[in-house]
């Protein structure tokens, strides 16, 4: 695997990025939208996925980054559930919640891989190999 220098070259981080832009446009329809502690809930949970994953890039060391990277798998958890209640809430499609569930759980599953990678790796500074 080649040195990454930047968190966006990070194929799970562009990855989340593109499960959030997708939470995004489902939580800007109308009938999603009037419901704004909700929308805005999914949408935290969904950025977080992402968002711990550059933060935790950006420290000094893999067990930082390990740190932030559990998080963001929580925050795919966290997402998936969300999913759930708007599929009973009647705010998205089955076929729509199939597609982003199995995104959460793809995503959950390549971090813990990520993770793991981190753990066994011989690179312990701020360049992960």
């Amino acid at each position: 695997m080649a040195t990454i220098k930047r968190f966006e070259d990070l194929v799970i981080w562009q990855k989340a990025r593109m499960l959030c832009r997708d939470i995004f446009q489902i939580t800007n329809r109308e009938i999603f939208a009037r419901d704004f502690r909700f929308k805005d809930q999914i949408r935290a949970s969904s950025g977080s996925i992402m968002d711990n994953i550059a933060e935790g890039f950006e420290q000094s060391g893999n067990k930082e980054f390990v740190q932030f990277l559990h998080i963001s798998k929580g925050s795919c958890g966290e997402t998936r559930s969300q999913l759930y209640r708007a599929l009973d809430y009647t705010y998205i499609s089955q076929e729509e919640f199939e597609l982003l569930k199995n995104k959460t759980i793809e995503m959950a599953q390549e971090i813990a891989n990520f993770i793991k990678y981190l753990q066994l790796s011989d690179t312990k500074g701020s360049k992960y190999v």
